[in-house]
């Protein structure tokens, strides 16, 4: 999907979601911990977030980040293809991650195919409390660092934690890393 498609759905999908709870900008800012004036030029269009943007306004609403992006309204199944899939983080040395798709809300499930080049590293911020992350490395090996505590995850282990701890993902490795990624996201408080 083209950045304009994006930064265009994302900008509806804000008023709407907004408008919905009844929050005004500043209760977003306030629950996101995004600024009023990056709200502003995202809500108008004139603004593509990164990653960590989208995350902490999924975390706000307690949406998945696939639900801040579409495009239009899908039926009751979707099945989907790489066409609907949205690369969402790029490394510096051409690692990428893509959300393949997600379950609705309540309690929504974001998949997730990460390919981590070596010395690349992303995350560091908590989610909401009740959020919940499975990793699983299919080839490789992962640094997984969880409230300042770093494990090793290698080829064919998953590794499952509360995502409402700081938390970070690196490739310490000599190789590409490949994993997939399940984030449980909850219902966004009243």
């Amino acid at each position: 999907m083209p950045a304009h498609d994006i930064t265009v759905a994302l900008a509806g999908t804000l008023q709407l979601l907004r408008a919905e709870r009844g929050w005004s900008l500043d209760q977003l800012a306030a629950r996101s911990g995004v600024s009023k004036g990056v709200l502003v030029a995202l809500e108008q269009g004139r603004s593509n977030p990164n990653l960590a943007t989208l995350a902490r306004l999924s975390d706000a609403f307690g949406v998945p980040v696939t639900r801040l992006v579409e495009v239009a309204d899908e039926p009751g199944v979707q099945i989907t293809g790489t066409a609907e899939s949205r690369v969402l983080w790029r490394g510096p040395a051409g690692g990428t991650g893509t959300i393949i798709a997600a379950t609705d809300p309540p309690w929504a499930a974001e998949l997730w195919r990460w390919t981590v080049q070596p010395g690349e590293g992303w995350g560091g911020d908590a989610h909401t409390p009740a959020t919940r992350e499975l990793a699983w490395v299919e080839s490789g090996a992962l640094t997984l660092t969880v409230a300042g505590v770093s494990y090793q995850v290698g080829a064919g282990q998953c590794a499952r934690f509360s995502g409402g701890l700081p938390h970070s993902y690196r490739n310490d490795g000599t190789g590409p890393l490949t994993l997939t990624m399940i984030v449980v996201v909850p219902p966004a408080p009243s």
